[in-house]
């Protein structure tokens, strides 16, 4: 297991795949590693649909450095999104808080009221919860939620469904979080022009896929949905065709490159295509659909494009060579260098 970030795929085969409680009957798709969701099969009803709830569960963080407000939205965005690649829209969350004692009353109220906003936005309904201040608990992570999307089976996108002949399509580019947040958080250190510095903070509200999936999924065939959090673009890929058994040809070119990206990677020194890039949706779609897909997105002001082919066979391959997961997220350990400069 890594000493910062998720657990490696080995690490997970041998400890968690074995132990995963009860094997029942209605888990239609359970724990894999690189999989944002799991779905139960609640079966068919009166009036004959046929209904499934997606559900996914992600820690909670909260930055005070960059403001409660920014820091709440950006947390409510990271746990809605890995329901929204399911191709169904998040409908209920559950909240648990494990505050900090330092914690004011006046801040929670500000982190819950974004809460609240950004779940009405999406009709989302908040059902169960936990809120409490424990010493010992301290920031960022401060608790953790699940996010439950029902509807039905028919509109579920699953997360090994990229099919032979579809066109691989990404939204954004690589490293939007690893730019936006970091140049954000850490702005007193980012030695860059001003303007240089404005642009990449202007990232920080991209880091959010949940619109893309939303707008994507409505708008064509799409087989296959993965935002690429840890790993970045590369891990993103490798996992989303690890798990459709298939293989990825891209072309780097093709990306959406975002300004202000490429400055703030360099001046970090970490490779934009293996940092963390909350925000950035991968999705498979059928080459018919591409284009109504894009266009969708187009409307929707999300930069995208189509990079790409999946093939028979495995791995993922940019600009004709095969790439790896990178395991290990760069960000991680330049993000841990500046928060020790700051304190």
């Amino acid at each position: 297991m890594a000493d910062l970030g998720k657990v490696d795929r080995a690490f997970f085969e041998q400890y968690i795949y074995p132990n995963l409680g009860a094997d029942r009957d209605d888990v239609a798709l359970g724990p894999r590693h690189g999989v944002d969701f799991g779905v139960v099969d609640l079966g068919t009803g009166g009036d004959g649909s046929d209904t499934v709830v997606a559900l996914a569960t992600d820690p909670l963080s909260l930055t005070p450095e960059l403001g409660f407000e920014r820091a709440a939205w950006f947390a409510v965005h990271v746990v809605l999104s890995d329901v929204a690649v399911s191709g169904l829209p998040p409908t209920h969350l559950a909240v648990d808080f494990n505050l900090p004692p330092e914690i004011t009353d006046e801040e929670f109220a500000t982190v819950w009221e974004t809460f609240d906003r950004e779940a009405r936005r999406f009709d989302v309904s908040v059902v169960t919860g936990h809120t409490a201040r424990y010493s010992g608990c301290q920031y960022p992570w401060v608790g953790g939620a699940t996010t439950l999307a029902v509807g039905d089976r028919a509109d579920l996108v699953r997360p090994d469904g990229a099919r032979p002949g579809d066109r691989v399509l990404a939204t954004k580019g690589p490293a939007v979080e690893a730019a936006g947040f970091m140049v954000t958080l850490f702005e007193d250190q980012v030695d860059l022009p001003d303007k240089t510095i404005a642009t990449a903070k202007e990232r920080f509200y991209d880091m959010s896929p949940v619109e893309d999936a939303l707008v994507a999924s409505a708008a064509g065939d799409v087989s296959a949905m993965h935002d690429a959090t840890e790993g970045g673009v590369h891990g993103a890929l490798v996992e989303m065709a690890r798990a459709g058994g298939v293989r990825f040809d891209v072309e780097r070119d093709a990306f959406p490159m975002l300004p202000g990206v490429e400055a703030a990677c360099e001046f970090f020194g970490i490779d934009p295509w293996a940092s963390t890039s909350e925000g950035t949706l991968l999705l498979t779609v059928s080459p018919e659909d591409a284009g109504d897909v894009l266009s969708a997105l187009d409307d929707a002001d999300v930069p995208a494009a189509d990079v790409g082919a999946v093939r028979e066979g495995d791995g993922v391959y940019v600009d004709g060579e095969r790439v790896e997961h990178p395991e290990v997220d760069p960000s991680w350990a330049v993000f841990a260098e500046f928060a020790d400069r700051r304190d």
